[in-house]
């Protein structure tokens, strides 16, 4: 039914058809979902042509500010401006406060299995993941045998991707753990639609989330090794890497320096030190951007320019602290995904929160042969790969490209994995001057420190531009939405299930 269709009521609207999947803000009926009537009157009072007068003006914006993200086109880094839709996502408060704990709890768990992988082992030997699994991953790192870092938090920053499906369930799509990227965007998305719609802003209780950056600057100073004010640092590849621009506008936002690898030098007291113009000053926190294998050449890639020489070293001798640790990684794979949900139950004695997606393991013969004789109707992934690298959504792909998909899990069945395709949520999304349905993922980011967890306020919504795709990735021609939070009504402080072991508390207000 099409948003005008509404004979019940006088409830203006704009010509959508929300009939074909799941979406956000209009129900199958045609009426906005309550917390999004506020915005659907406003978007239908101001009209397409309006809405496009905005769209040209916030895109005006993102060039003037300078917000970009970077693709590859023959090897070649391209600056693009950031793609970014006006409509915003919306979710109410009392749906999201199940959400929050739902990652907070995720995330506790998660890091207790990388502390049991490079300490007892027990959920390996309970059964509970295969240790071949585990230690031979190729996230899995020797070297972070037997240490202890603050409050036994390997994963402080974690960004969970997350999908509504048809019955609009939310479900866990990955888990990213080694450096997550996006936030930036969140934060530059809301300060370009408080422009965009500050009538809005001004009327609606939609939820802030510009205390992530306090919140990480106290998590980032409550896991450092020494006392009174630490000195904290952003690692970044450099300027030709893809992330560059929230590396430094994250450095920018803190308040820290951002430097690389060159910048930092550890000495034979097994410090950490920058250079600076007034010569050595000690460093006690790395909020790094650089992966494992690039951190440290003398332990991981010898060759690597972007490291730090004896940076893991000061790391295990506790002189300096890293964000997120190294061989934090390890329960980004896609393999260890599948068993989170027992994961849970082992560390926590708890029933899992968020469900996840069911995954297939192609290096399991019987769950091979499943995937070979289906691949139509699942997706595709490599089980180390992000930002959408090496997916192939079975009913999108033709023959020759499904034949391809059959070779490389043959030759290389490890590297694989498969899900259901699971049919995304849909939100109005402005398209060549109307609006249409398009659908949606969602990528909220979790810090975790040993005084307890903080979950943004909505996320970074990822939109796919093309028209029935199902994939997101600005990479991969996505764009994006903020995500607004809606308090309806007044409501008390969330109640999470249990505590938290091992001493992490929650603390979200």
């Amino acid at each position: 039914m099409l948003a005008t269709d509404t004979p019940e009521n006088d409830m203006p609207g704009l010509p959508y058809d929300a009939s074909a999947h799941f979406d956000e803000l209009i129900q199958p009926n045609g009426r906005p979902r309550p917390a999004a009537e506020v915005l659907w009157r406003h978007l239908s009072e101001l009209g397409p042509a309006a809405l496009a007068e905005r769209q040209d003006a916030a895109d005006r914006e993102i060039r003037a500010i300078g917000i970009t993200f970077t693709v590859y086109d023959g090897g070649v880094g391209v600056d693009r401006p950031w793609p970014f839709d006006i409509v915003p996502r919306i979710i109410a408060k009392t749906e999201w406060r199940a959400i929050e704990a739902g990652l907070v709890q995720r995330l506790v768990a998660l890091n207790l299995f990388i502390d049991d992988c490079y300490h007892d082992q027990r959920a390996m030997s309970a059964g509970i993941v295969p240790s071949d699994l585990v230690t031979g991953s190729p996230n899995f790192r020797p070297e972070c045998m037997g240490v202890n870092p603050p409050g036994g938090i390997w994963a402080h920053i974690c960004g969970s991707d997350l999908v509504r499906d048809a019955q609009g369930n939310v479900l866990v799509l990955e888990d990213n753990l080694r450096v997550p990227s996006g936030v930036s965007y969140l934060l530059e998305n809301r300060m370009v639609t408080k422009r965009v719609f500050p009538e809005l802003f001004r009327h609606c209780s939609i939820e802030p989330v510009d205390p992530y950056i306090g919140r990480l600057a106290n998590m980032l100073a409550s896991v450092s090794p020494g006392t009174g004010d630490p000195t904290i640092v952003v690692l970044t590849p450099g300027i030709y890497n893809s992330a560059y621009f929230e590396h430094a506008f994250l450095a920018q936002q803190l308040g820290v320096e951002l430097v690389e690898g060159s910048d930092l030098i550890v000495l034979d007291d097994d410090c950490v030190y920058a250079r600076t113009i007034e010569g050595l000053a000690r460093v006690d926190v790395i909020y790094r951007r650089v992966d494992d294998l690039y951190l440290d050449p003398d332990i991981f890639l010898p060759d690597s320019a972007l490291g730090v020489p004896g940076l893991m070293r000061a790391w295990q001798a506790g002189r300096v602290a890293l964000v997120n640790a190294p061989g934090a990684g390890l329960a980004d794979d896609k393999k260890i995904y599948s068993y989170v949900p027992d994961l849970i139950r082992f560390f926590l004695e708890e029933e899992p929160l968020l469900d996840s997606i069911p995954t297939l393991r192609c290096s399991d013969p019987d769950s091979r042969a499943h995937v070979l004789a289906n691949l139509p109707s699942l997706v595709v992934k490599p089980a180390n790969e992000s930002g959408g690298s090496g997916i192939t959504v079975g009913s999108q792909a033709s023959e020759g490209e499904l034949a391809e998909v059959a070779r490389r899990i043959t030759e290389d069945p490890d590297r694989w994995v498969a899900q259901p395709i699971i049919d995304l949520s849909t939100a109005p999304t402005l398209c060549d001057g109307n609006v249409a349905p398009r659908h949606i993922d969602l990528r909220p980011f979790t810090l975790l420190g040993p005084e307890g967890a903080y979950v943004t306020r909505g996320g970074l919504t990822r939109v796919a531009r093309r028209e029935g795709s199902l994939v997101v990735n600005s990479s991969q021609g996505g764009g994006s939405k903020d995500t607004w939070i809606v308090d309806l009504e007044a409501e008390e402080a969330p109640q999470w299930p249990k505590p938290i072991p091992a001493s992490v508390s929650t603390a979200t207000s």
